[in-house]
């Protein structure tokens, strides 16, 4: 029998494996016509989305819903509770939804967002955003500019028609994230290569990643990351639970010439990280890795090398973010990237994300011949009192 396309929308709880697999497949049907989207590794998002293995369920509550009609599913949506993220502006508690994914249908849209913001209201929340999957450390925002292009790793892609129907239940755009692509072969821009090649200032090296000290290497970056980025729009602080499960992820992408510290006076003053994009390594296994899957995987890794990459994290210490040098660095940095990636075979390179009113990385982007290709939204309204 037939789903009736009409009947009304039930939206039920993620109880469940079988249940769970469902929500993790879900858009694997939804977008199966769009050939820029790229389904993410099944294992990876299991353990995503389990409280187990992903230390953010530590400092978050976290919700999964399916949406049905005529036992049919046409949606999904979370709804989050994070401790650490910054309060509302009116001070109450942030309210999140994510991993928003359902067919182009004005019921299902309404049904999905309408149980997500009970379940913040219930939290204490009186403003609800998003999407963010689940955090702002990992998939931030809406793709509302730039669905020509697949995603790079770790950024979301989604339905064209998903912001209109936000939009239809009254969320409106709070933040515009916006991602730069860099390519790596042409030179520098005339001006930038005056600054680059008057060098660095006495005292001040660049050094690579040392991965026989990839623990401590990456509770580095993420010591000068959640200090150069505390007190920016939406910032979560890394745990010590996240950061040793980043670097236990990422030890597979991890390139020691794609990694730089910069280092004044013998302390780490910035660093910039940039990962091969797993998704040009992925694009066709389906997001299951048996029976040869891991084999294709490890090999385009290792051996074919993607041509593509992202730099998803950067930062200066903000004792020197303000100086000459916090703005000189940065540019070091993302010139060596550029030049060690193209040595690699990496003919582009994605700068993101960048909040659209952030200037000083919008400058950086422009210094080194990045355009602005894609936008991504992050969508809020107030609850009703």
């Amino acid at each position: 029998m037939n789903a009736d396309p009409t009947g009304p929308v039930e939206v039920v709880p993620v109880i469940g494996r079988a249940a769970m697999e469902t929500f993790i497949r879900l858009p694997e049907r939804l977008m199966r016509g769009d050939p820029n989207w790229i389904a993410p590794l099944r294992q990876e998002r299991r353990m995503a989305f389990s409280a187990r293995h992903n230390p953010f369920f530590r400092h978050a509550e976290v919700a999964f819903w399916l949406a049905r009609r005529g036992g049919r599913v046409v949606g999904r949506i979370s709804a989050q509770h994070d401790r650490l993220a910054p309060a509302a502006a009116d001070g109450s508690p942030a309210g999140h939804f994510g991993l928003l994914a359902a067919e182009d249908d004005p019921a299902v849209f309404a049904a999905l967002l309408s149980v997500a913001e009970r379940w913040c209201a219930a939290r204490g929340s009186r403003h609800v955003s998003g999407p963010f999957s689940l955090s702002i450390n990992e998939e931030t925002g809406l793709l509302v500019r730039g669905f020509d292009t697949p995603p790079m790793l770790m950024m979301p892609h989604d339905a064209p028609y998903a912001a209109a129907q936000l939009e239809r239940l009254g969320y409106r755009g709070e933040q515009d994230l916006l991602a730069f692509r860099v390519d790596t072969a042409p030179p520098l821009p005339a001006a930038t290569t005056g600054l680059v090649q008057r060098g660095l200032p006495d005292g001040v090296v660049l050094r690579p990643l040392r991965r026989g000290r990839l623990r401590q290497e990456v509770a580095l970056l993420v010591e000068i990351f959640n200090d150069a980025w505390a007190g920016n729009w939406g910032f979560v602080p890394l745990t010590p639970e996240e950061v040793d499960a980043m670097a236990k992820a990422l030890k597979p992408l991890l390139r020691e010439r794609l990694v730089w510290f910069a280092e004044a006076g013998g302390r780490a003053v910035a660093f910039a990280v940039c990962l091969p994009n797993l998704n040009e390594a992925i694009r066709d296994l389906s997001g299951r890795l048996l029976p040869l899957g891991w084999a294709k995987l490890l090999w385009r890794l290792k051996v074919g090398s993607p041509s593509t990459a992202r730099v998803p994290l950067m930062g200066v210490r903000r004792d020197y973010a303000e100086g000459i040098l916090g703005r000189l660095l940065p540019l070091f940095i993302v010139d060596t990237l550029r030049r060690e990636a193209l040595a690699q075979g990496i003919r582009t390179i994605e700068m993101s994300w960048v909040l659209a009113d952030n200037m000083p990385m919008r400058r950086l982007a422009a210094a080194v011949g990045g355009d602005a290709y894609k936008t991504y939204r992050i969508y809020g309204r107030d609850l009703a009192a």
